[in-house]
């Protein structure tokens, strides 16, 4: 049985992370959007960056392929992409799917979301659907 800790290092090693500490300075850069892969359920919990994309994982190869009835424009904007979610695991596989898919400039916080408020990242509320 392949284990995800394995998969996870494979991710890793084909993809550009590094700890939430260094990637705070991408924050609010033109042309940068975060991603925030967790659950919904951790997004109302613990709050999420200000100004991240949610996109829940079980959506993301969906919400990418531009040929998908479910493609979101900010996956076709062709800038730069931070994945997160809250410990590294998760983002790093997402990143390595992304990048696989052929998404250009793809990053991933390699502590998580627990790491960007460890380091003192702004932290806000789930924006509100409306």
């Amino acid at each position: 049985m392949k284990r995800a800790s394995d998969m996870v290092a494979e991710a890793n090693a084909v993809v550009e992370h590094a700890p939430a500490a260094e990637m705070m300075a991408l924050h609010e850069q033109e042309g940068v959007t975060f991603v925030d892969l967790r659950d919904p359920r951790e997004l109302e919990r613990e709050g999420m960056i200000p100004g991240a994309f949610h996109c829940p994982r079980g959506m993301l190869e969906f919400w990418i392929d531009p040929e998908s009835p479910y493609a979101k424009p900010q996956f076709q904007s062709g800038g730069r992409f931070v994945f997160y979610c809250a410990s590294g695991w998760r983002s790093a596989l997402s990143a390595r799917v992304a990048q696989d898919m052929g998404l250009e400039g793809v990053s991933h916080i390699e502590d998580g979301f627990s790491g960007w408020k460890k380091a003192g990242g702004p932290v806000g509320e789930r924006p509100k659907k409306g």
